[in-house]
């Protein structure tokens, strides 16, 4: 009800990625056999088709990708979620701002296990889990990617972790980290958006802003200022206890999610001075295709393709610019 409008008013436009051209052969092995025809099954089709094999190739991954979602649809993913990190972020600021432990962290063991659990904390958290839980379940309903297995051990570990610090009473450092890593996510989100509404300069200072606020809150304050109470003033106040080993090994589990993930921004941001403009997200969605391939005819007969907007290769349907992070 919100986003779409926007998209529109943006001129973003419901446009999906290249469509495979009828075909009802292709058609029947996709639907009924498979979505990845092995090289034996590829042969067959090939003769009995009078298409070359890599024509074949290209039909299956033109088919594929048909079924992901189209620009306007990422782009009220992108805003629904900015919206959801913009709003949790404030509030955990206000909130936290108005607590002794944002300012020390020794605070968060003084009379521990006995704090109080008052209703902004109690509140923080519920919508925190329900997000977390909302991810979890529509992972499995949306695109699979190549860190699928990365996010969901992500998901996995927050719900965990948020259960398990609320359960014994953990809470006060749970807000912490709870705020520090939803710091950077809404730039992330409204690099997107900018990435889908063309508006390349505003993408790349945007990823610019996420990078630096990403690498410095979880690389740098998150273990010297987080790490340090959960590992050492924790030890010192109330010491180790069994819950201790498992809250720990959880956030470490975290902090180790973050370096890959580091990583992996530093990666783009080198691909980006070399080539000058910021690469694509190295999970994207849409299956990569070589200009050669867009240009070539489908089959030995003519069966010809058209592309969308004038684009092709690995971002299929988004548009080319100097900022592409396709979620």
């Amino acid at each position: 009800f919100v986003a779409k409008p926007c998209a529109i008013a943006l001129n973003i436009q419901a446009n999906g990625p290249q469509i495979a051209p009828p075909n009802a052969i292709l058609e029947k092995v996709f639907t009924a056999i498979t979505k990845h025809p092995d090289e034996k099954r590829l042969e067959g089709l090939s003769k009995q088709l009078d298409w070359d094999v890599r024509s074949i190739q290209r039909w299956f991954r033109q088919r594929r990708n048909q079924e992901k979602p189209s620009t306007l649809t990422r782009f009220c993913e992108s805003m629904w979620r900015f919206s959801f990190y913009l709003y949790v972020f404030t509030y955990g600021v206000r909130f936290l701002k108005k607590t002794p432990w944002l300012w020390n962290t020794r605070h968060c063991w003084y009379n521990y296990p006995y704090q109080p659990l008052t209703t902004d904390l109690h509140y923080y958290y519920i919508l925190e889990l329900s997000f977390y839980w909302s991810l979890m379940f529509s992972q499995f309903t949306d695109i699979k990617r190549k860190d699928f297995g990365i996010m969901f051990l992500h998901h996995l570990v927050c719900i965990f972790l948020i259960t398990f610090s609320y359960v014994n009473n953990m809470a006060r450092v749970g807000t912490l980290v709870l705020c520090l890593h939803d710091s950077a996510d809404a730039l992330l989100e409204a690099a997107k958006m900018a990435n889908y509404a063309k508006f390349q300069k505003m993408c790349d200072l945007l990823f610019v802003m996420f990078a630096v606020v990403f690498i410095t809150t979880r690389l740098g304050i998150f273990p010297l200022w987080v790490l340090n109470t959960t590992l050492f003033e924790s030890w010192e106040i109330v010491g180790p206890y069994p819950s201790w080993w498992v809250f720990n090994l959880l956030l470490l589990l975290i902090q180790g999610l973050n370096c890959f993930w580091s990583y992996l921004i530093v990666k783009i941001a080198c691909k980006a001075v070399s080539r000058g403009k910021v690469s694509k997200d190295d999970r994207s969605d849409i299956e990569s295709s070589s200009d050669e391939e867009d240009s070539e005819p489908p089959g030995k007969n003519a069966h010809t393709a058209t592309t969308t907007n004038g684009t092709s290769g690995t971002n299929g349907y988004l548009l080319t610019g100097s900022c592409s992070m396709d979620d």
